[in-house]
């Protein structure tokens, strides 16, 4: 498979501060990539390797086959920032206009990427006048002129309410079977764990984790939680490794995964009335290599 992004022994300092360590990750043609990290874990550094606006102290960043900062490069990569800033004076549809002549790219396309993004009725508006959630899908819209091959969004479903955001998420599926490759920042893990091909887990600068979600959860060796509704006295298994109610007759095991058949197999014997098998969720992975990097302290997620 084409690799559209890789980073090699990737390191980067600003003056004696170094922010990122022996960096090496690769993002395939046609993959959904999710960047994750806590603020001050090396991401926006990450990503402005990748679009060329800083080089790398030393390492190699390849992107499309060559340099970062390549001009041919960077008109086939799109980019939704986290905060998305606008001439307010300008209509929406005059705002792809300006960028589309910036990039090269077809006038064409403009109210077809309104449309994209259900700006049609407002093209005419002065960006001024729209809420943050209208900002946020006229910068998806900006960030798709001219096609791009790479898409890096950053925080992309900020301001976006849950029917924009499943529209958001329906179109990065299409934009991915029709071949583009997509980074996404985000600290939203719930909503983009169902979207994601594969995830980087930086901390501290570090690469503390990579690979899909269920090497991800083989890597951390979390237990799987399992919740079973209507038992009668005590569930005794040795694989069980914690145990604890729930509200409404619920009770949640703390199993070990290679376990988790025969605990349920012995559960079923039981006849409950209801039971749920929880893997690890993306959170709960991005929480344990956070807390392995010693990313957490006392007062919330270090800087």
């Amino acid at each position: 498979m084409t690799v559209v992004v890789e980073l090699k022994q990737v390191q980067q300092s600003y003056g004696d501060l170094q922010v990122l360590h022996d960096m090496n990750w690769q993002l395939r043609a046609g993959e959904v990539l999710g960047l994750f990290g806590h603020n001050g874990a090396g991401k926006t550094t990450t990503v402005r390797l990748i679009l060329g606006l800083i080089q790398a102290s030393s390492g190699q960043v390849r992107v499309l086959g060559g340099e970062a900062s390549e001009s041919r490069v960077r008109q086939q990569i799109g980019f939704l920032p986290e905060n998305v800033m606008f001439y307010p004076q300008l209509t929406g549809r005059e705002t792809l206009q300006h960028f589309a002549r910036l990039k090269d790219a077809p006038l064409a396309q403009v109210d077809a990427l309104l449309a994209q993004v259900g700006l049609t009725a407002a093209a005419s508006k002065r960006v001024k006048t729209y809420s943050k959630g209208m900002r946020q899908r006229l910068g998806l819209a900006q960030a798709l002129l001219g096609e791009p091959k790479l898409l890096i969004l950053d925080e992309p479903t900020v301001g976006l309410d849950p029917i924009a955001t499943q529209e958001l998420y329906r179109l990065i599926g299409r934009l991915k079977d029709s071949g583009t490759s997509i980074i996404i920042c985000s600290h939203v893990l719930p909503g983009v764990e169902s979207y994601i091909d594969r995830a980087v887990v930086l901390a501290r600068g570090y690469l503390e984790a990579e690979g899909n979600l269920y090497e991800l959860r083989e890597q951390a060796g979390l237990p799987v939680r399992i919740r079973v509704q209507g038992l009668v006295g005590e569930f005794k298994h040795p694989e069980v490794q914690a145990q604890r109610p729930l509200s409404q007759g619920w009770l949640e095991l703390s199993v070990n995964p290679a376990a988790k058949l025969s605990v349920v197999q012995e559960l079923l014997k039981l006849q409950p009335s209801d039971l749920e098998v929880r893997p690890p969720s993306l959170e709960d992975i991005y929480i344990y290599y956070m807390e392995k990097a010693g990313a957490v302290g006392i007062a919330g997620v270090q800087q």
